[in-house]
């Protein structure tokens, strides 16, 4: 995060451009929550999925084509684990008068070469404010709370970033379990969360399921999620994560869990058809599963999460606004497992839970209300910090034909537009 806050016309570098005969495409390298990722210009991309998805293997470093186990990404900006495999498009809309950011994020592996369109994440969106200002696509003028709504295609929620200008024009800094020391702070607030991906609060209709000799509840507020109580694989949901994927015969438990899960809560791929055991499988974003258990400390509950693919060295915003909500539904494996929780009364009000993950402690609040048949969920809100790694240009150097001759021509685009606009890079 710049030192104060631009007020500027759009950069006039944020381009793309050739130097030494190599195309070279503007990003951002950003941090956001626990995660880290890129966020991109929307109309500096290709249309076209094929060329996008490209764009996007050589900007991460993943695969071009098929598997490649051992993938280290050294060949790009991504990290290796799924929490640092992500790339947000965005721009900026009009809502009326009122100017809105518009996101859609890719979800990448680090040894595969698909991308997952299907989910957001509630970490890196605590990135994007800060890119549009950085860009200068958003301004703020003088001190205290400055808002923006941010659109995401992939689910169609809407979600509210707040920052606190200070009279210096910086943003007020906080720390955030999973990060080390204070930085930009951003309260985002999550709009009818509820059926992000399934419509339902509770996708199978019932507050537990059986899968096998497993009892879980399925919950969907912001992202799908499969809860178990850690008791049942022999766990606490205390241990280190590094343990529990160390641990084969409870991975493989997990993996079988999630999958016939998702396959009872009809999950359904990014073109409307219901997926296969085999796709949620290989799914490295739906649905997410955490086993949960009693607090050790002050907490409500504690939580280990999985994405599902790999462990999450904390907790995402996301899966910790649905557990959080999960833990507020009497019956639920979370309302079970959890202590001292908040009773939810006949008028919509404030209920913070407070979950226990490797990294410390993530705070969700849960605006809801009692209803006829459980209860109703307005919104969502969780606190996290947000910084600009890098701001630049990367080359492409194994472009294939086709992506080479879209970004040439865009190239040629620009320069005829001039300073006037840069809209005009992508074709209709």
């Amino acid at each position: 995060m710049p030192d104060t806050l631009p007020t500027l016309p759009l950069l006039p570098d944020f381009r793309i451009r050739s130097r030494a005969g190599v195309v070279e495409f503007p990003v951002h390298h950003m941090r956001g929550g626990t995660s880290t990722g890129l966020v991109i210009w929307e109309p500096c991309a290709p249309r076209d999925i094929a060329l996008r998805e490209e764009l996007l293997r050589h900007l991460m470093g993943v695969p071009l084509t098929g598997d490649r186990s051992g993938n280290r990404q050294i060949a790009g900006l991504g990290r290796g684990t799924a929490t640092s495999n992500k790339v947000f498009f965005a721009d900026m809309e009009w809502v009326g008068s009122v100017p809105r950011m518009v996101s859609t994020l890719a979800q990448l592996a680090s040894y595969t070469s698909a991308v997952d369109w299907s989910v957001n994440c509630g970490n890196m969106s605590a990135a994007l404010p800060f890119w549009a200002l950085d860009t200068g696509l958003a301004s703020c003028q003088g001190s205290g709370p400055w808002s923006i709504d941010i659109r995401n295609t992939n689910t169609g929620v809407v979600t509210s970033a707040r920052l606190q200008v200070q009279a210096d024009a910086t943003v007020a800094a906080n720390e955030i379990p999973g990060v080390d020391g204070a930085f930009p702070a951003v309260d985002l607030f999550l709009h009818a969360p509820v059926g992000a991906k399934t419509g339902k609060l509770l996708p199978t209709g019932n507050v537990t399921d059986k899968v096998g000799r497993y009892t879980v509840s399925c919950v969907d507020v912001a992202v799908p999620m499969v809860i178990a109580n850690a008791r049942q694989f022999g766990k606490t949901a205390h241990e280190p994560i590094e343990e529990l994927e160390a641990d084969p015969r409870f991975m493989g438990e997990l993996k079988h869990v999630w999958i016939e899960a998702g396959l009872h809560m009809a999950l359904k791929t990014r073109d409307g058809t219901l997926m296969t055991a085999e796709q949620l499988a290989k799914s490295e974003t739906i649905p997410k599963v955490c086993i949960v258990g009693a607090p050790q400390r002050d907490g409500h509950l504690s939580a280990r999460y999985f994405t599902p693919q790999t462990g999450h060295a904390s907790l995402a915003v996301s899966g910790g606004c649905c557990l959080a909500a999960a833990a507020l539904i009497p019956g639920t494996v979370a309302h079970d497992m959890a202590r001292r929780i908040p009773q939810v009364s006949a008028q919509f009000d404030d209920y913070r839970v407070d979950i226990e993950n490797p990294a410390g402690v993530l705070t969700a609040t849960i605006i809801a209300r009692k209803a006829e048949n459980g209860i109703e969920i307005k919104s969502a809100a969780y606190r996290r910090s947000a910084q600009i790694l890098l701001r630049g240009h990367m080359p492409l150097y194994r472009a294939s034909t086709a992506l080479q001759s879209w970004l040439v021509a865009a190239i040629g685009r620009q320069v005829a537009a001039g300073d006037q606009t840069v809209r005009v890079l992508r074709r209709s």
